[in-house]
Formats: C-alpha cells, sequence, structure tokens
C-alpha cells in the first residue's frame, strides 16, 4: 500500500497514442518475434514523489489473422514522469495503441515548509 500521509493529492490523467504503426508499415505491423515500444510521459506538473500509476488500454487495434499477443506495463516512475512498456510477440500484428493513464501521488502544497 501507498501511504500518502498528511500531504496534499495531486491526480494526473491522459490519453495517449502510444503508435499507429499501420499507415508506414512499421515494426509492430510488419514485424515479427520480440517487439517492443517504449513511451515516455511527463507530467504537467511534479509530484512530492513517486506516485501510484495505472495504465490501461482504451483502443486497439490487432489484426484477427493471428494469436493476440500483448503486454503492457509502466517503469521509472519518478515525480516528474513514468514510461509505458508496450510489448508483443510471435506473428501478431499490432496497428494502433491507445493507453488512458491516471497518476495519484503527493504534491507540495504552498503552506508546506521545510525545517
Amino acid at each position: 500500500m501507498k501511504r500518502i500521509g498528511h500531504h496534499a493529492v495531486g491526480i494526473c490523467q491522459g490519453s495517449e497514442v502510444l503508435f499507429s504503426d499501420f499507415e508506414e508499415g512499421s515494426e509492430m505491423w510488419t514485424g515479427s518475434g520480440q517487439r517492443e515500444h517504449l513511451h515516455h510521459i511527463r507530467f504537467d506538473d511534479s509530484f512530492r514523489d513517486a506516485p501510484a500509476v495505472h495504465v490501461g488500454f482504451s483502443m486497439w487495434d490487432i489484426h484477427a489473422g493471428a494469436n493476440q499477443r500483448v503486454e503492457m506495463h509502466t517503469k521509472e516512475i519518478g515525480p516528474e514522469g513514468f514510461s509505458i512498456v508496450f510489448s508483443t510477440w510471435g506473428n501478431t500484428r499490432v496497428a494502433r495503441i491507445r493507453v488512458d493513464w491516471l497518476a495519484i501521488g503527493p504534491v507540495t502544497f504552498e503552506e508546506d515548509f521545510d525545517l
């Protein structure tokens, strides 16, 4: 459990198209085997500490002619932002992915001071 304590709580959210590979015939659409895409998110304002981050698919466009193998997770979560890692493998063909995300964590309050 992430305890926020008595600090002010900030919520930041967004929606990101990670890639649109079918238009250019890029790796996720035409490739095979292990493939990975890294997408960095920068928060509009910084959190005091690393927030809790939740990501979820809001749109996927995947070819129906093969198994649909995908994995998505976060890494490098910090006060200024985080990275989304999307991967697939085998003969899966991914045209587009859109992700919605939500970050919740402590933020600096205008009445805070350091001793």
